[in-house]
């Protein structure tokens, strides 16, 4: 596969300002198809990929190989058995399905069409994430018993778009806490138990807005929590060891030229210490895809790394709804999908 010809589903925020640019920038990946209803759009921004209305119909275009898809959440799930039915390699955008059925029924018509599937966690390749994921490795804290992970905005007013409507898939624990909770797995595997509180804060919120997430590792603790009302915009990380803590203030956008470093404390009462962030790029993530196509490497994302992340997801949605620590039912597949990072 010399060159991959990629159909792109969906021109929203998603699929115009993250994977439109990354796989036109990808060597061996060609934008052939764009399914978008915005076609006057899709169609001016890259006039050398064909517009097609019907998502379906591009799922299923016979000069593809690729799938993309980076439509609304409930949709995910058709539209990836479509194209691996049709013969094509799918990337679902996160999450990978609203349901932990859904997620398992695609992995398993994965292999059975014997085609790679995938889902764009680009977060793992974040230059804040990969700077806490290498003091860790290098074990500079000691033993962690104690990670705090925020990804918050100071959104007030409800808008007016899925992601903020009621209905499968929607609010921040199915936008934001994917992102939180991939990065979690790959530092520390799957997790013993969840315990989850979701709540609407916003008086005119329909779908929730706000999480507080505790997985449960023996004696660790991996807490993540957003909340859509903080002008303060939070700590991004705070991770506590036996050696020492570090923080990480702000999150490292991909066109920052400057990020702030990571802190380093030391338990012996030594003074911070300021650690720089490696370079992160979330084009690594479809380099990763093109040579797993070509036969040239491994998935950056597998299917059973995505079903272990939805089985944590519904179990969150369990605990809060009953008030209580859920242990995930995770398969033998998924527990053995990961090399953690801190082990």
């Amino acid at each position: 596969m010399s060159e991959i010809r990629v159909a792109l589903i969906g021109f929203g925020d998603a699929g115009r300002q993250f994977h439109a640019p990354l796989i036109s920038s990808t060597h061996g990946l060609t934008l052939a198809v764009i399914g978008s209803t915005k076609g006057i759009g899709a169609g001016s921004a890259y006039p050398g990929a064909v517009v097609v209305s019907d998502w379906l119909a591009a799922a299923r275009h016979p000069d593809v190989d690729l799938v993309v898809i980076a439509t609304p959440n409930d949709t995910h799930a058709p539209l990836a058995d479509a194209a691996l039915r049709a013969g094509k390699h799918v990337v679902v955008d996160k999450p990978f399905t609203v349901t932990l059925a859904e997620a398992r029924a695609l992995a398993a018509t994965a292999a059975a069409t014997e085609r790679k599937l995938s889902v764009f966690q680009n977060r793992r390749w974040d230059s804040d994430f990969l700077g806490i994921a290498r003091e860790l490795a290098e074990g500079r804290i000691g033993e962690v018993v104690e990670f705090r992970s925020e990804i918050s905005r100071f959104r007030p007013q409800v808008r007016d778009r899925w992601r903020e409507r009621a209905g499968p898939g929607t609010g921040i624990w199915y936008d934001l806490a994917p992102h939180l909770v991939d990065q979690a797995l790959v530092l520390f595997g799957p997790p013993e138990t969840v315990q989850a509180d979701l709540l609407v804060q916003r008086r005119s919120g329909s779908t929730i807005d706000w999480f507080h997430a505790v997985l449960g590792y023996g004696r660790t603790r991996v807490i993540l929590t957003s909340s859509s009302l903080a002008a303060d915009a939070g700590t991004r990380f705070l991770v506590r060891g036996t050696s020492g803590s570090l923080t990480k203030r702000r999150s490292d956008l991909q066109d920052d030229h400057v990020s702030d470093p990571l802190i380093f404390v030391t338990g012996e009462g030594g003074g911070p210490v300021e650690i720089a962030s490696p370079r992160g790029d979330h084009l690594d993530y479809y380099l990763a895809l093109r040579d797993a196509l070509r036969g040239e490497g491994k998935l950056p994302v597998t299917p059973a790394q995505a079903t272990t992340l939805m089985a944590i997801l519904e179990a969150g949605v369990q605990s809060s709804d009953e008030g209580r620590v859920v242990r995930p039912d995770f398969t033998d597949t998924e527990r053995l999908a990961w090399e953690p990072v801190v082990g």
